[in-house]
């Protein structure tokens, strides 16, 4: 099943790839209105065909095919792998559907596939910590759901649910403002954007093969790649400086919180968080094909990062806590060498994927106009992002050999292997994807600002060092300053807003009101007190007709009386 998967899912990402480079080259689109018509009864489905959805198309199928390839090794104890292959087939066609439709009834479909399908892969470990995750997953993502209901609702004084029909003629209408807040609200929701961030690591629950999937190129791209879509309309309604500034507040928000994170794969999910905001705050000041390009790289070295955590917590035993790793790059060559070319790419490393998006992204910052306060959150959000991957190498790389001695390393599983080496490939020569969307990238800056990406990179590198060798004291600090610590290791405390918090009034209003209404006034004068009230006059009107006949007769004759002057009238 995984072989079949991977030979399909690959060749329909060759054949994508190939038509959008097409497409790209010679910009054309196509759209479908109908698919085939069957004895004079047509079945209209609308599809878009450009070269953004052609080409993501290809990264999803592309990044998919490798995945279910490595969890051929990785769920190798699994007894039912078939039905873990066809839940992620669920999940990569939910995607795809999502992705090539212009029309808001046809992207609910494929937006609800990819909410409830990775509600089923988030629980699929089947312990309370995965339940309680995967709800918060779901209902989050509920959220984008019924905004979009309510946007195709408001849609129906349209005569049409496509979109793409509607940029041009209604720029002034109502309508199309308020269903433009509805998909960024939608979008917000499914890339984790403040306030809706706490259930990104929350669904690090999930095996790691649907981590690299769902934070690489799926579930939490498709609000940004909903955007793109919608972008003339976000820039004719003006609500670019909201999603600036929530985007610019997610990133320094995850890229500080990472640096206070112990467990590997939450590191690297705030990594993306962070990521996300990135590319969310660029779209919003009005590069949205520069979002886009840093999306398909993004999804290329995150996949692998997830890859290569996979294969460490395989070889330890399901262990996930960086400060038990060390000295790993010793028997675990290969793993280590896409780690860091992963980890080198996120922070913006030349010549890698990573660089040509980010570098580009934060030369266009440099060149807009912009407050100073954008401008520091994106290069110190960028500082940490190095940060962070450094004290992330430090520790799992470096230093001493920290596990236990029942671990036995195996760098040599074929899948596992093969599945790392097909993403680092496309991770390291991802100046192909410049040249083909930005044909002539060339941004002219003064010196001390075309190096201030670079400078800022390598600060943050060395604050990683220094934070990853500040054990005893930074143990002090963190027990002196235990409120900060908890607030910014815990994301600004968004996971006990977005459960406990959340929980606390309405089950306990729901408590007090039932046991108010249902168990007392509801039950007097409700269900109860009306069976007691019928009961009781039944039981009088049957005592009536038992103990006398004349009762019987006085009704006869009544009704007949009745019947008479019925029949008069």
């Amino acid at each position: 099943m995984c072989s079949l998967s991977f030979f399909s899912l690959f060749l329909s990402s060759t054949l994508f790839f190939i038509l959008g480079v097409y497409y790209l080259m010679f910009d054309y689109s196509i759209f479908v209105w109908e698919l085939f018509s069957l004895n004079s009864s047509s079945v209209v489905m609308t599809l878009i065909l450009d070269w953004m959805s052609l080409i993501f198309m290809s990264f999803v199928m592309y990044i998919s095919s490798l995945v279910i390839y490595y969890s051929e090794d990785y769920m190798s104890g699994e007894k039912n792998l078939n039905r873990f292959v066809i839940i992620v087939l669920m999940f990569i066609f939910s995607m795809g559907f999502l992705i090539i439709s212009p029309n808001l009834i046809s992207i609910l479909l494929g937006w609800d596939g990819l909410g409830l399908v990775s509600y089923c892969l988030v629980i699929y470990y089947q312990n309370v910590k995965s339940y309680n995750a995967g709800m918060l997953t779901a209902l989050s993502n509920r959220i984008g759901d019924v905004s979009i209901l309510i946007s195709i609702a408001w849609m129906l004084n349209f005569g049409s649910w496509n979109y793409i029909n509607y940029y041009d003629f209604i720029s002034n209408s109502f309508e199309m403002k308020v269903i433009t807040l509805l998909i960024i609200l939608a979008a917000m929701t499914s890339s984790a954007q403040i306030p809706f961030s706490s259930w990104l690591p929350a669904a690090m629950s999930a095996p790691t093969p649907v981590s690299a999937l769902v934070h690489s190129s799926t579930l939490v791209t498709a609000g940004i790649y909903l955007l793109i879509r919608f972008s003339p309309m976000l820039y004719m309604y003006n609500y670019g400086w909201f999603l600036l500034l929530i985007g610019c507040l997610t990133m320094f928000m995850a890229g500080f919180g990472a640096n206070f994170e112990f467990d590997l794969k939450k590191i690297i999910a705030l990594s993306t968080l962070s990521q996300l905001g990135l590319m969310m705050s660029i779209l919003a000041m009005g590069y949205p094909k520069l979002a886009f390009f840093h999306l398909l790289t993004h999804a290329l070295f995150k996949a692998l990062l997830f890859m290569c955590a996979g294969s460490m917590i395989h070889n330890l035993k399901d262990s996930q806590d960086i400060r038990f790793m060390g000295s790993i790059v010793n028997f675990m060559p290969l793993t280590s060498i896409c780690f860091n070319v992963s980890s080198l790419s996120l922070c913006g490393m030349p010549f890698l994927a990573g660089f040509y998006s980010s570098d580009l992204i934060l030369e266009m910052v440099c060149l807009s106009w912009i407050n100073i306060l954008i401008f520091f959150l994106y290069f110190i959000s960028t500082g940490l992002t190095a940060s962070y991957s450094f004290r992330l190498f430090y520790y799992s790389m470096s230093g001493d050999n920290n596990f236990y001695s029942s671990f036995s390393f195996d760098d040599e599983g074929y899948y596992i292997s093969f599945g790392m080496i097909g993403l680092l490939l496309v991770a390291v020569i991802g100046v192909i994807f410049t040249w083909l969307i930005f044909p002539i990238p060339r941004i002219v800056l003064p010196y001390y600002l075309k190096f201030l990406t670079m400078i800022v990179v390598i600060l943050g590198s060395y604050m990683g060092y220094l934070v990853s060798n500040f054990y005893f004291s930074f143990n002090l600090f963190s027990l002196s300053n235990l409120f900060f610590v908890s607030f910014i290791g815990s994301m600004w405390f968004m996971p006990f807003l977005s459960t406990k918090f959340i929980m606390c009034l309405p089950l306990k209003s729901g408590y007090y009101s039932s046991k108010s209404f249902d168990y007392s006034w509801g039950e007097l004068f409700g269900g109860q007190g009306l069976n007691s009230l019928f009961i009781y006059v039944i039981n009088y009107i049957q005592s009536w007709y038992d103990l006398n006949y004349k009762i019987y007769l006085l009704t006869f004759i009544f009704w007949m009386l009745i019947l008479v002057l019925f029949f008069f009238i």
